[in-house]
């Protein structure tokens, strides 16, 4: 089993916490991807809160074992790419989580990019489906590659991500982060167009998101994989310098359970979920070296592997106006939670050729 929860109310204010509890109990709740690693999480919140939960998982990167036993969760395995599969499955409900897409870590969004457009008919099916159901509320997972690349490019003039820097419609210029990106920001597009008064839509922009349930795909889960197999020199892909804002997964659910309650009238609106702090990689691996307590001999720094964007960090103005809170989980506190899980987890990768096969998986 993979069910290491997350206590949000450690995360919380007693007032925050009880004012999602009580807007979500009682409440009718389906998260695509639901068996994901933030779609699980997410999962096991809407539950501790008393909602009433449908799953909607082809499993294709979420696992069963990630989700716990619960009588008010009902899980469907059903292929979200395909119209009539998404109409027949999508039930009536209050909120829609939508999680569910063709993704990965940097090495798996670069090598599959023809891929990643599948994304558009999983976001239209979902969207069309939800608003026909008249869902009182439909939360888009999108990402901060929805951001230009002109905004990353340093690593040493750092620039903080504001919503209003990625737009799509008349008198904004739009760029964003590879074919992933776009996908993620058409797919705000395609919300933004088919929401209403009636069934209104939040994109949450989410940050480099790391912590319990992620593989190995993603840098922070390979990190902690190399630390534990001592790997020396310890490789990294880049320089090491590049900044990403690492946001621990307790953070992530909360921001997108905020979304999920927001009570503006405003039929659609993009926030982020990120931490506003510029962390180097080294920084990130050199937290995961304290909590070994071993150091390699070397850093191989692997310049000819995807190294993603020079420098990302979430604007927070708009979260934390809208809703007094931000994501700000120190990344001492997330990795030390992370490691202990990932560390006593059956079946990882105990070679480095283990780890290498998975490194650009899903």
């Amino acid at each position: 089993m993979n069910l290491t929860s997350i206590n949000l109310a450690d995360f919380l204010s007693v007032a925050d916490y009880q004012k999602l509890s009580s807007f979500y109990s009682q409440k009718n709740v389906t998260v695509t991807g639901g068996a994901s690693f933030i779609g699980s999480h997410l999962v096991d919140q809407l539950l501790e809160f008393g909602a009433g939960v449908t799953v909607l998982d082809d499993l294709s990167s979420g696992k069963l074992s990630n989700l716990q036993t619960n009588p008010n969760l009902e899980f469907l395995e059903v292929d979200l790419a395909d119209k009539n599969s998404a109409f027949s499955s999508i039930g009536k409900g209050n909120v829609l989580f939508h999680l569910a897409a063709i993704h990965g870590g940097r090495g798996f969004i670069e090598t599959y990019q023809k891929l990643m457009l599948t994304n558009l008919a999983i976001d239209n099916n979902v969207f069309n489906a939800a608003v026909s159901q008249e869902f009182e509320m439909v939360v888009h997972a999108s990402s901060a590659c929805a951001y230009p690349l002109k905004n990353q490019s340093s690593a040493t003039d750092l620039k903080f991500l504001a919503e209003e820097m990625s737009q799509i419609g008349e008198g904004f210029e739009s760029s964003a982060d590879g074919v992933y990106g776009w996908t993620k920001l058409i797919g705000e597009y395609q919300l933004k167009t088919l929401s209403s008064s009636q069934s209104r839509g939040r994109s949450a922009r989410i940050f480099t998101a790391y912590g319990e349930r992620e593989n190995e795909s993603h840098a922070a889960i390979a990190l902690i994989a190399k630390g534990l197999l001592k790997m020396d020199p310890f490789p990294i892909w880049g320089t090491g310098e590049q900044t990403r804002n690492f946001t621990y997964v307790a953070d992530t659910v909360i921001g997108l359970l905020f979304l999920g309650a927001d009570s503006r009238g405003l039929s659609f609106d993009a926030v982020n979920i990120g931490t506003s702090k510029h962390n180097t990689v080294l920084e990130f691996i050199e937290e995961i070296f304290s909590k070994t307590g071993w150091w390699p001999s070397r850093i191989e720094k692997q310049l000819d592997k995807p190294m993603g964007v020079a420098s990302r960090a979430s604007d927070n103005t708009k979260i934390r106006q809208l809703f007094g809170w931000e994501p700000e989980t120190e990344i001492a506190v997330g990795i030390a939670r992370t490691f202990d899980w990932y560390q006593s987890l059956p079946g990882r990768p105990q070679t480095e050729v283990e780890l290498n096969s998975v490194l650009n998986s899903r």
